[in-house]
C-alpha cells in the first residue's frame, strides 16, 4: 500500500522590490540595511539600482536619465508583492502603477502619511535646494502645502550617505531651524541618502524625526498584506 505525500506548502513569505533610482552603490547598501532591520521574517526586500544612472539625483536633467531606467528596471522585475521607489521625489511612480498590479509606494506620500498621524506642522528637510521646487509641488498635490514646509541643508546626496561630519552639522542647524522658526513638530528627512538617521536624530532633537525610506517600506510591507 502506497502512502499519500502531502505537497509541499506554498510559501507565504512576501517579497518587496525597491528601486534606488540614482547609481549611488552606498545608498542602495544603505537602503538594504534599512529594509533588513525593520521587516519581519514573511517579507523579505531586495535592493536593486540603473547602473547608468546619475550618481546623485538632483536636477531636472537627472530625473529624465533616472526615470525610464528605474521603469526599465521595474518591468524586468515584475510579479513582487509590493514595490518601493526609495528616493525623495515621485520618480517611476505613476508610470509603475500602471502595469504593476500591486502597491507602488512612494516615499513622499508615506512620509507625510505618517506624519500626519503625529502633527498638523511639519518640515520636510531635504539635501540641495535645487530639490525644494519639485518637493514643494509634490507636497501641493498631496494637499499638505498648508501644514508642511521645506527646507534643504546644502549637502549633497553622496555627502549624506557616507555621513560627511560637515554635511550631518548642516542637517542638524537646518533641523533647529525647522522647529524654532518653521515651528515644525515633526521632521521628514527627504532623501533617500539620509536612510538610517531617524532614531538619532528623534533622541539628538526631541522630535519625531521620520526616515522617509523607512516609512516607505513599512507601508509596503503593509499594503502587500492586503489581496484583492
Amino acid at each position: 500500500m502506497e502512502l499519500a505525500v502531502a505537497p509541499a506548502p506554498e510559501s507565504t513569505q512576501r517579497r518587496l522590490l525597491i528601486i534606488n533610482p540614482n547609481s549611488n552603490q552606498e545608498v542602495t547598501e544603505k537602503t538594504q540595511l534599512t529594509a533588513d532591520s525593520i521587516l519581519g521574517q514573511d517579507c523579505q526586500a531586495l535592493v536593486l539600482h540603473p547602473e547608468n544612472s546619475p550618481h546623485s539625483i538632483e536636477t531636472l536633467a537627472h530625473r529624465k536619465i533616472a526615470e525610464p531606467l528605474a521603469l526599465d528596471l521595474l518591468s524586468q522585475h515584475q510579479g513582487y508583492d509590493g514595490y518601493v521607489m526609495a528616493c525623495f521625489d515621485d520618480i517611476a511612480v505613476k508610470a509603475a502603477r500602471r502595469f504593476l498590479n500591486v502597491p507602488v509606494v512612494d516615499t513622499v506620500e508615506a512620509s507625510i502619511t505618517i506624519a500626519r498621524l503625529y502633527e498638523s506642522k511639519f518640515t520636510i528637510v531635504t539635501t540641495v535646494e535645487a530639490m525644494v521646487p519639485g518637493i514643494k509641488s509634490l507636497v501641493e498635490e498631496l494637499g499638505a502645502s498648508s501644514q508642511c514646509t521645506v527646507r534643504a541643508a546644502g549637502i549633497g546626496v553622496a555627502n549624506a550617505a557616507a555621513g560627511d561630519p560637515e554635511a550631518l552639522q548642516r542637517l542638524d542647524e537646518t533641523i533647529i531651524n525647522a522647529r524654532n522658526i518653521d515651528g515644525a513638530k515633526v521632521i521628514i528627512l527627504g532623501s533617500g541618502g539620509l536612510t538610517g538617521q531617524g532614531k538619532r536624530l528623534t533622541e539628538k532633537h526631541g522630535i519625531p524625526v521620520i526616515d522617509c525610506l523607512e516609512a516607505a517600506i513599512r507601508l509596503a510591507d503593509m499594503a502587500s498584506k492586503l489581496k484583492f
